[in-house]
Protein backbone atom coordinates (compact mmCIF):
# COMPACT_ATOMS: atom_id res chain seq x y z
CA UNK A 1 0.00 0.00 0.00
CA UNK A 2 1.35 3.44 -0.89
CA UNK A 3 1.93 5.50 2.19
CA UNK A 4 1.61 9.20 1.62
CA UNK A 5 1.68 12.84 2.66
CA UNK A 6 -0.71 15.75 2.10
CA UNK A 7 -0.21 15.20 -1.64
CA UNK A 8 -1.50 11.70 -1.92
CA UNK A 9 -3.14 10.51 1.26
CA UNK A 10 -6.28 9.69 -0.72
CA UNK A 11 -4.29 6.85 -2.29
CA UNK A 12 -3.97 5.03 1.02
CA UNK A 13 -6.77 6.23 3.26
CA UNK A 14 -10.51 6.67 3.36
CA UNK A 15 -12.49 8.53 5.95
CA UNK A 16 -13.21 6.17 8.81
CA UNK A 17 -14.38 6.29 12.40
CA UNK A 18 -11.15 7.05 14.18
CA UNK A 19 -11.38 5.87 17.76
CA UNK A 20 -13.22 2.55 17.75
CA UNK A 21 -16.98 2.29 18.08
CA UNK A 22 -19.14 5.40 18.43
CA UNK A 23 -19.98 4.41 22.01
CA UNK A 24 -16.30 4.33 22.98
CA UNK A 25 -15.73 7.69 21.32
CA UNK A 26 -18.78 9.21 23.04
CA UNK A 27 -17.63 8.07 26.46
CA UNK A 28 -14.12 9.43 26.00
CA UNK A 29 -15.38 12.79 24.74
CA UNK A 30 -17.83 13.14 27.62
CA UNK A 31 -15.18 12.30 30.21
CA UNK A 32 -12.78 14.87 28.72
CA UNK A 33 -15.24 17.77 28.67
CA UNK A 34 -14.94 20.61 31.20
CA UNK A 35 -17.91 22.50 32.68
CA UNK A 36 -16.66 25.77 31.17
CA UNK A 37 -16.47 24.39 27.63
CA UNK A 38 -19.82 22.63 28.02
CA UNK A 39 -21.34 25.95 29.06
CA UNK A 40 -19.83 27.61 25.98
CA UNK A 41 -21.35 24.90 23.77
CA UNK A 42 -24.80 25.54 25.24
CA UNK A 43 -24.35 29.29 24.87
CA UNK A 44 -23.47 28.89 21.20
CA UNK A 45 -26.47 26.62 20.64
CA UNK A 46 -28.75 29.27 22.11
CA UNK A 47 -27.23 32.10 20.06
CA UNK A 48 -27.05 30.73 16.53
CA UNK A 49 -29.86 30.75 13.98
CA UNK A 50 -31.75 27.78 12.57
CA UNK A 51 -29.17 27.66 9.77
CA UNK A 52 -26.64 26.28 12.25
CA UNK A 53 -26.52 23.45 14.76
CA UNK A 54 -24.46 22.23 17.72
CA UNK A 55 -23.74 18.51 18.13
CA UNK A 56 -22.57 16.48 21.11
CA UNK A 57 -21.10 13.01 21.64
CA UNK A 58 -23.64 10.24 20.89
CA UNK A 59 -24.35 12.06 17.60
CA UNK A 60 -23.28 10.70 14.22
CA UNK A 61 -22.82 14.26 12.97
CA UNK A 62 -20.45 14.99 15.84
CA UNK A 63 -18.28 12.07 14.70
CA UNK A 64 -18.27 13.40 11.14
CA UNK A 65 -17.35 16.88 12.34
CA UNK A 66 -14.30 15.80 14.32
CA UNK A 67 -13.07 13.10 11.90
CA UNK A 68 -9.89 13.87 9.98
CA UNK A 69 -8.13 11.90 7.27
CA UNK A 70 -5.63 10.63 9.84
CA UNK A 71 -6.31 9.56 13.41
CA UNK A 72 -3.25 11.50 14.56
CA UNK A 73 -4.90 14.74 13.44
CA UNK A 74 -8.19 14.24 15.34
CA UNK A 75 -9.19 15.08 18.89
CA UNK A 76 -12.33 14.50 20.91
CA UNK A 77 -13.95 17.91 21.20
CA UNK A 78 -16.55 18.75 23.85
CA UNK A 79 -19.03 19.61 21.11
CA UNK A 80 -19.05 20.42 17.43
CA UNK A 81 -20.86 23.24 15.69
CA UNK A 82 -21.79 23.56 12.04
CA UNK A 83 -22.44 27.23 11.28
CA UNK A 84 -24.65 27.80 8.25
CA UNK A 85 -23.98 31.51 7.72
CA UNK A 86 -21.24 34.07 8.16
CA UNK A 87 -23.52 35.79 10.68
CA UNK A 88 -23.52 32.69 12.86
CA UNK A 89 -19.74 32.37 12.54
CA UNK A 90 -19.62 35.94 13.85
CA UNK A 91 -21.74 35.01 16.88
CA UNK A 92 -19.62 31.93 17.55
CA UNK A 93 -16.32 33.82 17.40
CA UNK A 94 -17.63 36.52 19.74
CA UNK A 95 -18.66 33.89 22.29
CA UNK A 96 -15.41 31.96 22.01
CA UNK A 97 -13.39 35.14 22.39
CA UNK A 98 -15.32 36.43 25.40
CA UNK A 99 -15.16 33.06 27.20
CA UNK A 100 -11.57 32.31 26.15
CA UNK A 101 -12.63 28.85 25.00
CA UNK A 102 -10.23 26.75 22.90
CA UNK A 103 -11.61 25.92 19.46
CA UNK A 104 -10.65 24.56 16.05
CA UNK A 105 -11.84 25.21 12.50
CA UNK A 106 -12.09 22.28 10.08
CA UNK A 107 -12.57 22.47 6.33
CA UNK A 108 -11.69 19.14 4.71
CA UNK A 109 -9.76 17.73 7.67
CA UNK A 110 -6.78 16.80 5.54
CA UNK A 111 -3.93 18.19 7.66
CA UNK A 112 -1.31 15.80 8.96
CA UNK A 113 -0.50 18.13 11.87
CA UNK A 114 -2.16 17.23 15.18
CA UNK A 115 -4.19 20.03 16.74
CA UNK A 116 -4.13 22.27 13.67
CA UNK A 117 -7.84 21.83 12.95
CA UNK A 118 -8.90 19.79 15.98
CA UNK A 119 -9.40 20.55 19.68
CA UNK A 120 -10.68 19.30 23.03
CA UNK A 121 -12.78 22.47 23.12
CA UNK A 122 -15.31 23.54 20.46
CA UNK A 123 -14.90 22.01 17.00
CA UNK A 124 -16.18 24.27 14.21
CA UNK A 125 -16.96 22.38 11.01
CA UNK A 126 -17.47 24.45 7.86
CA UNK A 127 -19.39 21.62 6.17
CA UNK A 128 -22.51 23.75 5.54
CA UNK A 129 -20.55 26.25 3.46
CA UNK A 130 -20.89 23.95 0.47
CA UNK A 131 -22.11 26.08 -2.44
CA UNK A 132 -20.42 26.42 -5.84
CA UNK A 133 -21.65 29.47 -7.80
CA UNK A 134 -20.40 30.21 -11.33
CA UNK A 135 -20.24 33.79 -12.61
CA UNK A 136 -19.73 33.34 -16.36
CA UNK A 137 -19.59 37.10 -17.02
CA UNK A 138 -16.84 37.78 -14.50
CA UNK A 139 -15.17 34.41 -15.18
CA UNK A 140 -15.10 33.66 -11.48
CA UNK A 141 -16.44 30.96 -9.18
CA UNK A 142 -17.67 31.44 -5.62
CA UNK A 143 -16.61 28.55 -3.38
CA UNK A 144 -17.90 27.75 0.09
CA UNK A 145 -15.09 27.13 2.57
CA UNK A 146 -16.41 23.70 3.53
CA UNK A 147 -16.11 22.18 0.06
CA UNK A 148 -13.54 19.65 -1.06
CA UNK A 149 -11.87 20.12 -4.41
CA UNK A 150 -13.34 16.97 -5.94
CA UNK A 151 -16.80 18.40 -5.19
CA UNK A 152 -15.78 21.63 -6.90
CA UNK A 153 -14.44 19.90 -10.00
CA UNK A 154 -17.60 17.81 -10.37
CA UNK A 155 -19.75 20.94 -10.18
CA UNK A 156 -17.67 22.86 -12.73
CA UNK A 157 -17.22 20.09 -15.29
CA UNK A 158 -20.57 20.71 -17.07
CA UNK A 159 -19.54 24.35 -17.59
CA UNK A 160 -16.27 23.43 -19.31
CA UNK A 161 -14.27 25.44 -16.77
CA UNK A 162 -11.95 24.73 -13.88
CA UNK A 163 -10.10 26.40 -11.02
CA UNK A 164 -6.64 26.00 -9.49
CA UNK A 165 -7.07 23.56 -6.64
CA UNK A 166 -6.11 20.28 -5.01
CA UNK A 167 -4.84 17.12 -6.67
CA UNK A 168 -6.53 14.31 -4.74
CA UNK A 169 -9.98 13.60 -3.39
CA UNK A 170 -10.91 14.87 0.06
CA UNK A 171 -8.61 17.91 0.15
CA UNK A 172 -10.50 20.93 1.52
CA UNK A 173 -10.84 24.22 -0.34
CA UNK A 174 -10.11 26.33 2.73
CA UNK A 175 -7.05 24.55 4.07
CA UNK A 176 -5.33 24.19 0.72
CA UNK A 177 -6.01 27.80 -0.32
CA UNK A 178 -5.09 29.45 2.98
CA UNK A 179 -1.89 27.38 2.90
CA UNK A 180 -0.95 28.46 -0.64
CA UNK A 181 -2.35 25.77 -2.90
CA UNK A 182 -0.08 23.72 -5.17
CA UNK A 183 -2.09 22.35 -8.07
CA UNK A 184 -1.65 20.32 -11.24
CA UNK A 185 -2.24 23.68 -12.94
CA UNK A 186 0.19 25.76 -10.88
CA UNK A 187 2.92 25.89 -13.52
CA UNK A 188 0.39 27.60 -15.79
CA UNK A 189 -1.62 29.74 -13.38
CA UNK A 190 0.33 29.90 -10.12
CA UNK A 191 -0.76 28.83 -6.65
CA UNK A 192 -4.39 28.74 -5.57
CA UNK A 193 -3.86 32.05 -3.75
CA UNK A 194 -2.74 33.64 -7.01
CA UNK A 195 -6.21 32.94 -8.38
CA UNK A 196 -8.28 34.30 -5.48
CA UNK A 197 -10.26 37.45 -6.27
CA UNK A 198 -11.78 38.01 -2.83
CA UNK A 199 -12.36 36.41 0.56
CA UNK A 200 -15.42 36.61 2.78
CA UNK A 201 -13.79 36.83 6.18
CA UNK A 202 -15.18 36.88 9.71
CA UNK A 203 -12.65 38.85 11.72
CA UNK A 204 -11.71 37.77 15.25
CA UNK A 205 -14.02 40.47 16.71
CA UNK A 206 -16.96 39.07 14.71
CA UNK A 207 -17.01 41.69 11.95
CA UNK A 208 -17.88 40.26 8.53
CA UNK A 209 -15.89 41.77 5.69
CA UNK A 210 -14.90 41.18 2.07
CA UNK A 211 -11.15 41.28 1.54
CA UNK A 212 -9.73 42.20 -1.87
CA UNK A 213 -6.36 43.37 -3.14
CA UNK A 214 -7.32 46.91 -2.13
CA UNK A 215 -7.01 45.86 1.52
CA UNK A 216 -3.24 45.85 1.31
CA UNK A 217 -2.16 44.37 4.66
CA UNK A 218 -5.01 41.94 5.25
CA UNK A 219 -4.85 40.75 1.64
CA UNK A 220 -1.13 40.11 2.06
CA UNK A 221 -1.70 38.23 5.32
CA UNK A 222 -4.50 36.03 3.99
CA UNK A 223 -2.26 34.97 1.13
CA UNK A 224 -0.90 31.93 3.01
CA UNK A 225 -1.55 33.27 6.50
CA UNK A 226 -3.65 30.23 7.47
CA UNK A 227 -6.18 30.91 10.24
CA UNK A 228 -4.35 33.79 11.91
CA UNK A 229 -6.74 36.53 10.77
CA UNK A 230 -10.18 35.06 11.35
CA UNK A 231 -12.38 32.49 9.63
CA UNK A 232 -12.83 32.58 5.85
CA UNK A 233 -16.31 31.41 4.85
CA UNK A 234 -16.16 32.02 1.10
CA UNK A 235 -13.60 32.35 -1.68
CA UNK A 236 -14.17 33.99 -5.06
CA UNK A 237 -11.60 32.61 -7.51
CA UNK A 238 -10.71 32.95 -11.18
CA UNK A 239 -11.99 30.29 -13.57
CA UNK A 240 -10.18 28.94 -16.63
CA UNK A 241 -11.37 26.94 -19.66
CA UNK A 242 -10.95 23.19 -19.23
CA UNK A 243 -10.59 20.53 -21.92
CA UNK A 244 -10.00 16.87 -21.26
CA UNK A 245 -6.64 16.12 -19.69
CA UNK A 246 -4.06 13.36 -19.90
CA UNK A 247 -2.34 11.63 -17.04
CA UNK A 248 -2.49 9.06 -14.30
CA UNK A 249 -0.35 7.00 -11.96
CA UNK A 250 2.33 4.36 -12.44
CA UNK A 251 4.05 2.04 -9.97
CA UNK A 252 7.42 0.80 -11.17
CA UNK A 253 8.92 -2.64 -10.92
CA UNK A 254 11.47 -3.23 -8.16
CA UNK A 255 15.10 -2.34 -8.89
CA UNK A 256 14.10 0.56 -11.16
CA UNK A 257 15.35 3.37 -8.90
CA UNK A 258 18.20 4.29 -11.23
CA UNK A 259 15.82 4.57 -14.18
CA UNK A 260 13.43 6.71 -12.12
CA UNK A 261 16.32 8.94 -11.02
CA UNK A 262 17.56 9.38 -14.59
CA UNK A 263 14.07 10.23 -15.85
CA UNK A 264 13.52 12.80 -13.08
CA UNK A 265 16.89 14.48 -13.64
CA UNK A 266 16.25 14.75 -17.40
CA UNK A 267 12.66 15.98 -16.96
CA UNK A 268 13.80 19.12 -15.14
CA UNK A 269 15.25 20.45 -18.39
CA UNK A 270 11.83 20.32 -20.08
CA UNK A 271 9.82 23.50 -19.55
CA UNK A 272 6.11 23.10 -20.34
CA UNK A 273 3.59 24.98 -18.20
CA UNK A 274 0.82 22.54 -19.11
CA UNK A 275 2.68 19.67 -17.48
CA UNK A 276 3.00 18.51 -13.88
CA UNK A 277 4.94 15.63 -12.38
CA UNK A 278 5.21 13.93 -9.01
CA UNK A 279 7.66 11.11 -8.31
CA UNK A 280 7.48 9.07 -5.11
CA UNK A 281 9.38 6.47 -3.14
CA UNK A 282 7.83 4.19 -0.54
CA UNK A 283 9.40 1.79 1.96
CA UNK A 284 7.06 -0.79 3.46
CA UNK A 285 7.24 -4.46 4.44
CA UNK A 286 10.98 -4.56 3.83
CA UNK A 287 10.76 -3.33 0.24
CA UNK A 288 11.37 -0.03 -1.52
CA UNK A 289 9.01 0.82 -4.37
CA UNK A 290 8.68 3.87 -6.61
CA UNK A 291 6.17 5.47 -8.90
CA UNK A 292 5.06 8.64 -10.62
CA UNK A 293 1.99 10.75 -11.26
CA UNK A 294 1.89 12.39 -14.68
CA UNK A 295 -0.36 15.26 -15.76
CA UNK A 296 -0.83 17.23 -18.96
CA UNK A 297 -3.48 19.93 -19.36
CA UNK A 298 -4.65 18.73 -22.78
CA UNK A 299 -6.04 15.46 -24.16
CA UNK A 300 -2.59 14.31 -25.35
CA UNK A 301 0.90 15.42 -24.24
CA UNK A 302 3.59 16.35 -26.75
CA UNK A 303 6.02 13.63 -27.73
CA UNK A 304 9.22 13.48 -25.73
CA UNK A 305 7.83 14.96 -22.51
CA UNK A 306 7.07 11.88 -20.41
CA UNK A 307 8.59 9.08 -22.52
CA UNK A 308 11.40 8.38 -20.04
CA UNK A 309 8.85 7.62 -17.32
CA UNK A 310 6.54 5.68 -19.61
CA UNK A 311 9.43 3.44 -20.71
CA UNK A 312 10.16 2.19 -17.18
CA UNK A 313 8.68 -1.29 -16.50
CA UNK A 314 5.61 -1.05 -14.25
CA UNK A 315 3.64 -3.21 -11.84
CA UNK A 316 0.59 -0.95 -12.21
CA UNK A 317 -0.19 1.64 -14.85
CA UNK A 318 -3.33 3.75 -15.15
CA UNK A 319 -2.57 6.54 -17.63
CA UNK A 320 -5.13 7.79 -20.12
CA UNK A 321 -7.17 10.77 -21.34
CA UNK A 322 -9.81 11.81 -18.82
CA UNK A 323 -12.18 14.51 -17.78
CA UNK A 324 -10.52 16.43 -14.97
CA UNK A 325 -12.90 15.08 -12.27
CA UNK A 326 -12.33 11.52 -13.50
CA UNK A 327 -8.57 11.95 -13.28
CA UNK A 328 -8.86 13.15 -9.68
CA UNK A 329 -11.12 10.19 -8.88
CA UNK A 330 -8.43 7.61 -9.67
CA UNK A 331 -6.40 8.77 -6.69
CA UNK A 332 -8.31 6.50 -4.34
CA UNK A 333 -7.27 3.88 -1.78
CA UNK A 334 -5.56 0.88 -3.30
CA UNK A 335 -6.38 -1.26 -0.27
CA UNK A 336 -8.37 -0.74 2.94
CA UNK A 337 -6.23 1.12 5.51
CA UNK A 338 -6.26 0.42 9.22
CA UNK A 339 -8.77 2.65 11.00
CA UNK A 340 -6.02 3.91 13.30
CA UNK A 341 -3.73 5.15 10.51
CA UNK A 342 -1.52 8.05 11.57
CA UNK A 343 0.70 10.32 9.48
CA UNK A 344 3.23 13.10 9.81
CA UNK A 345 4.76 14.89 6.81
CA UNK A 346 7.80 17.17 6.64
CA UNK A 347 8.55 19.57 3.79
CA UNK A 348 12.09 19.37 2.41
CA UNK A 349 12.53 22.23 -0.09
CA UNK A 350 15.39 22.10 -2.58
CA UNK A 351 16.10 23.91 -5.84
CA UNK A 352 17.08 20.98 -8.04
CA UNK A 353 16.85 17.19 -8.13
CA UNK A 354 20.43 16.30 -8.89
CA UNK A 355 21.48 12.64 -8.75
CA UNK A 356 23.08 13.31 -5.36
CA UNK A 357 19.90 14.84 -3.91
CA UNK A 358 17.74 12.00 -5.24
CA UNK A 359 20.13 9.49 -3.69
CA UNK A 360 19.95 11.38 -0.39
CA UNK A 361 16.17 10.94 -0.32
CA UNK A 362 16.58 7.25 -1.14
CA UNK A 363 19.14 6.86 1.64
CA UNK A 364 16.92 8.57 4.22
CA UNK A 365 13.93 6.47 3.20
CA UNK A 366 16.02 3.30 3.51
CA UNK A 367 17.50 4.49 6.81
CA UNK A 368 14.26 5.33 8.59
CA UNK A 369 12.04 2.76 6.91
CA UNK A 370 13.42 -0.32 8.72
CA UNK A 371 13.69 1.57 12.01
CA UNK A 372 10.07 2.66 11.98
CA UNK A 373 8.84 -0.71 10.72
CA UNK A 374 10.70 -2.39 13.60
CA UNK A 375 8.44 -0.39 15.95
CA UNK A 376 5.25 -0.84 13.94
CA UNK A 377 4.95 -3.52 11.26
CA UNK A 378 2.18 -1.48 9.58
CA UNK A 379 4.41 1.57 9.14
CA UNK A 380 5.84 2.94 5.90
CA UNK A 381 8.14 5.81 4.96
CA UNK A 382 7.70 7.82 1.78
CA UNK A 383 9.44 10.58 -0.15
CA UNK A 384 7.91 12.84 -2.82
CA UNK A 385 9.54 14.93 -5.53
CA UNK A 386 7.86 17.86 -7.31
CA UNK A 387 9.79 19.62 -10.06
CA UNK A 388 8.16 22.91 -11.07
CA UNK A 389 8.46 25.29 -13.98
CA UNK A 390 10.86 28.15 -13.25
CA UNK A 391 8.00 30.65 -13.62
CA UNK A 392 5.65 29.12 -11.02
CA UNK A 393 5.80 32.13 -8.67
CA UNK A 394 5.52 34.75 -11.42
CA UNK A 395 1.71 34.49 -11.62
CA UNK A 396 0.92 36.46 -8.47
CA UNK A 397 1.93 39.52 -6.47
CA UNK A 398 3.56 39.68 -3.05
CA UNK A 399 2.24 37.25 -0.46
CA UNK A 400 3.12 35.97 2.99
CA UNK A 401 4.50 32.87 1.24
CA UNK A 402 6.72 32.54 -0.68
CA UNK A 403 8.87 35.28 0.81
CA UNK A 404 10.88 35.33 -2.43
CA UNK A 405 9.01 34.93 -5.74
CA UNK A 406 12.08 35.29 -7.92
CA UNK A 407 13.00 31.59 -7.98
CA UNK A 408 11.13 28.30 -8.07
CA UNK A 409 11.34 25.95 -5.11
CA UNK A 410 10.94 22.19 -5.41
CA UNK A 411 8.73 21.30 -2.44
CA UNK A 412 9.79 17.76 -1.63
CA UNK A 413 8.32 15.79 1.27
CA UNK A 414 9.35 13.05 3.68
CA UNK A 415 6.40 11.32 5.34
CA UNK A 416 5.64 8.43 7.67
CA UNK A 417 2.38 6.51 8.06
CA UNK A 418 1.93 4.19 11.05
CA UNK A 419 -0.75 2.78 13.38
CA UNK A 420 0.84 2.36 16.81
CA UNK A 421 0.13 5.59 18.71
CA UNK A 422 2.76 4.75 21.33
CA UNK A 423 5.55 5.57 18.84
CA UNK A 424 4.24 9.04 17.96
CA UNK A 425 7.15 10.68 19.73
CA UNK A 426 9.70 8.93 17.52
CA UNK A 427 8.32 10.09 14.18
CA UNK A 428 8.78 13.87 14.12
CA UNK A 429 12.47 13.76 15.22
CA UNK A 430 13.17 11.17 12.54
CA UNK A 431 11.60 13.34 9.84
CA UNK A 432 13.47 16.43 11.00
CA UNK A 433 16.78 14.54 10.91
CA UNK A 434 15.92 13.26 7.45
CA UNK A 435 15.18 16.77 6.24
CA UNK A 436 18.46 18.12 7.61
CA UNK A 437 20.43 15.28 6.03
CA UNK A 438 18.89 15.79 2.57
CA UNK A 439 19.35 19.55 2.65
CA UNK A 440 22.97 19.14 3.76
CA UNK A 441 23.58 17.04 0.65
CA UNK A 442 21.85 19.68 -1.50
CA UNK A 443 24.07 22.43 -0.12
CA UNK A 444 27.20 20.29 -0.60
CA UNK A 445 25.99 19.72 -4.16
CA UNK A 446 26.06 23.48 -4.79
CA UNK A 447 22.47 24.49 -4.09
CA UNK A 448 21.75 27.82 -2.41
CA UNK A 449 18.80 27.12 -0.11
CA UNK A 450 18.72 30.55 1.52
CA UNK A 451 15.47 31.39 -0.28
CA UNK A 452 14.03 27.84 -0.16
CA UNK A 453 11.14 28.43 2.22
CA UNK A 454 9.06 25.48 3.38
CA UNK A 455 5.63 25.29 1.72
CA UNK A 456 3.07 25.95 4.46
CA UNK A 457 0.91 22.91 3.73
CA UNK A 458 3.98 20.65 4.01
CA UNK A 459 5.36 22.33 7.12
CA UNK A 460 5.37 19.93 10.05
CA UNK A 461 4.25 21.18 13.45
CA UNK A 462 7.08 22.93 15.25
CA UNK A 463 8.50 24.49 12.08
CA UNK A 464 9.71 28.02 12.95
CA UNK A 465 7.70 30.70 11.08
CA UNK A 466 10.94 32.14 9.71
CA UNK A 467 11.53 28.93 7.73
CA UNK A 468 8.20 29.50 5.96
CA UNK A 469 7.71 33.26 5.76
CA UNK A 470 11.31 34.50 5.96
CA UNK A 471 11.61 38.27 6.19
CA UNK A 472 7.79 38.58 6.13
CA UNK A 473 7.40 37.41 9.74
CA UNK A 474 7.65 40.89 11.38
CA UNK A 475 5.03 42.32 8.99
CA UNK A 476 2.70 39.37 9.58
CA UNK A 477 3.00 39.86 13.33
CA UNK A 478 2.12 43.54 13.00
CA UNK A 479 -0.94 42.75 10.85
CA UNK A 480 -2.13 40.09 13.26
CA UNK A 481 -1.68 42.37 16.27
CA UNK A 482 -3.79 45.04 14.56
CA UNK A 483 -6.51 42.62 13.43
CA UNK A 484 -6.63 40.48 16.57
CA UNK A 485 -5.45 42.49 19.60
CA UNK A 486 -7.29 40.13 21.98
CA UNK A 487 -5.64 37.06 20.44
CA UNK A 488 -8.90 35.28 19.70
CA UNK A 489 -7.28 33.22 16.94
CA UNK A 490 -4.63 32.22 19.44
CA UNK A 491 -7.33 30.03 21.01
CA UNK A 492 -7.23 27.79 17.95
CA UNK A 493 -4.53 25.53 16.60
CA UNK A 494 -2.18 25.92 13.68
CA UNK A 495 1.03 27.71 12.94
CA UNK A 496 1.13 31.09 14.70
CA UNK A 497 3.29 34.12 14.06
Amino acid sequence: MLSTTPLLCALSLVRVALFGTPATLDDRATLGATPQVKATCHRIAAAVSNASEVFYPHSAQYISDITHTYASSSELSTCSVEPGSAGDVSKILRILGSTRTPFAVKGGGHTTNPGFSSTRGVQISLARFDKVTVNSTARTVELGAGLTWDQVYAALDPFGINVVGGRVRGVGVSGLTLGGGISFKSNKYGLSIDNVVSYELVLPNGTITSVTSEDTDLWFGLRVGLNNFGIVTKFVVKSHPQTKVWGGIMFYSPNQLDAVKDALVKYQQKQDVNAALLVFLNYASGQMTSGSILFYDAPVPPKGLFEDFLAIPTTLKNVSTWSFPDLISIFNPLSPPPSSARNYACGVPVTQYSPAVFDAFVNQTLLWGPRVVSLDKNASVAAFFEPFDSSIFSHGSGSAYPPDRSQAIFQSVLGVTWTNASIDGHIAPALRQGKDAVQAVAVADGQNLSHAAVYVNYAMFGTPPEEIYGQNVPRLRRIRAAIDPKDVMGLTGGLKF
